[in-house]
């Protein structure tokens, strides 16, 4: 049943059948199109008030419950709904999982179109919350106000947040009190330093007139104990500066790196930006099976740690390695991967673009004594060809985790070309992954799977893949 209000269409004792994808769920309307809904679990009954309609479907929201369904659990944070980063906080972990696995091979499935085994179980989170070792905020001084906000007879004279920006508005940032996703001393860190920028009246940042002078927190934590801060100055004045980086090195002494950017530029992103130490040294350590691994302020790092270990355990245990072979690391970024496999290797070769990365992998094996693994600098598709092959050595294994768009076609071909005995393929998107394997199927076959949940209470789920050269 359905009835219209002016423009918008309301569907009545409508269930919630699936989890879809970027984290809402699917329902099906009347008419038979689908109907997309946030913040609700499969097995809800709602009343759907639509907001957009297209010709295969509609958006909407849940607008009253006429029962629960038994997968839904009670969200454990206060911002549950209205920031957008914890889209299944309200859904039980194991259907959480049960969701995840299920995408992956939908992926494999219908967009990659092979044959594949049958899957080895998701390997969940031992850590549900506070598992996040990098956590970014934003300054802005016309916080989002919530409807309760807006609806109430409250005054609120100061707009000034911190926090996390709302989904697909650029411009309008939600004051976080606390997250559940990082360990304190974040959000001690993150409150503290909002309190004393108010009191002493620093101008938080007016991303629309583009004016201000506090831009951004960055927050990186790691396993160690050892914590980094990164505060991102639209502007540069010394003496608020340094009142502010001075109140953040007495009031949290156990800070290990405190860092600062003055980006006066459009975006702000810091990887083409001067990162100035303040106090402590430029760099956190990470530690995995007594390797350790300098994490600097744009160090790319897996951002669950626990989790990372148990991933590239699985990629190790894939690999089957036996110290005879030589492998190659493709997108190796830091070279995590790269030393974590090492020990059981001939020889390792990285190869990643990014030179910073490539200087953090080169430093990180120094410092772990190992002196199997080479590291290069270099766009994939171009860097890595017959002549980087000859020099080398033929790789018997390749491991590659290329970032969400997955690989290119020419790193495709060059694979299929050299034709390693094995390929273990890490994913943090399995529908561009089923993808490439499709574009492999006619030498390699899959013979493992296994889904890693890497971020509990989220869509998001990252794959490991044995491809095995077909004889």
């Amino acid at each position: 049943m359905s009835r219209k209000i002016t423009n918008k269409i309301v569907f009545n004792h409508i269930k919630v059948l699936d989890a879809g994808a970027k984290g809402v769920s699917v329902a099906k309307a009347p008419d038979g199109k689908v109907v997309f809904i946030p913040n609700v679990v499969p097995g809800d009954v709602v009343d759907v008030q639509t907001f957009k309609k297209r010709k295969a479907y509609y958006e909407g929201k849940a607008v009253r419950f006429h029962e629960f369904s038994e997968h839904r659990t009670e969200p454990v944070c206060q911002h549950f709904g209205v920031c957008g980063g914890c889209k299944w906080q309200n859904m039980k972990y194991d259907q959480q999982l049960y969701y995840k696995q299920n995408e992956v091979k939908n992926h494999l499935q219908r967009i990659g179109k092979i044959e594949i085994p049958e899957f080895e179980p998701i390997l969940g989170s031992k850590e549900q919350f506070f598992y996040r070792n990098k956590m970014e905020f934003g300054f802005s001084n016309a916080r989002w106000m919530t409807e309760e906000e807006l609806n109430s007879d409250e005054i609120f004279e100061n707009k000034d947040a911190l926090g996390f920006h709302i989904q697909k508005m650029w411009d309008k940032i939600l004051n976080i009190e606390k997250c559940h996703l990082q360990q304190d001393p974040s959000n001690a860190i993150r409150n503290e330093i909002r309190a004393f920028a108010i009191e002493n009246k620093l101008a938080f940042f007016n991303p629309r007139n583009h004016e201000g002078f506090l831009r951004t927190l960055m927050i990186r934590t790691a396993s160690t104990g050892e914590t980094m801060v990164l505060i991102q100055f639209f502007e540069e004045q010394k003496e608020n500066r340094e009142l502010l980086l001075n109140f953040i090195a007495d009031r949290f002494p156990e800070i290990t790196s405190l860092q600062y950017v003055i980006n006066g530029k459009p975006n702000d992103t810091i990887y083409d930006q001067k990162v100035h130490l303040y106090k402590g040294r430029d760099y956190i350590l990470e530690e995995m099976e007594g390797l350790h691994f300098s994490i600097n302020a744009k160090s790319f790092y897996q951002t669950n740690s626990e989790q990372a270990y148990e991933l590239y355990k699985i990629t190790r245990d894939f690999a089957g390695l036996t110290g005879e072979e030589i492998v190659y690391d493709l997108y190796t970024g830091t070279g995590t991967i790269a030393q974590f496999v090492s020990r059981q290797a001939k020889k390792v070769i990285g190869v990643e673009a990014v030179p910073e990365a490539i200087a953090d992998a080169k430093e990180n094996a120094k410092r772990n004594e190992i002196t199997n693994c080479d590291f290069f600098v270099g766009d994939m598709k171009v860097v890595f060809n017959e002549a980087f092959i000859a020099q080398h050595g033929k790789p018997d294994v390749i491991i590659t985790d290329p970032p969400r768009d997955g690989m290119h076609k020419d790193v495709i071909e060059q694979i299929m070309k050299i034709a390693p005995e094995k390929v273990v393929y890490v994913s943090c998107n399995s529908a561009t992954q089923a993808r490439d394997l499709a574009l492999m199927d006619e030498k390699y076959s899959v013979t493992r799977v296994r889904p890693v949940d890497m971020f509990p209470q989220t869509h998001h789920v990252e794959n490991v893949v044995l491809l095995e050269r077909r004889k």
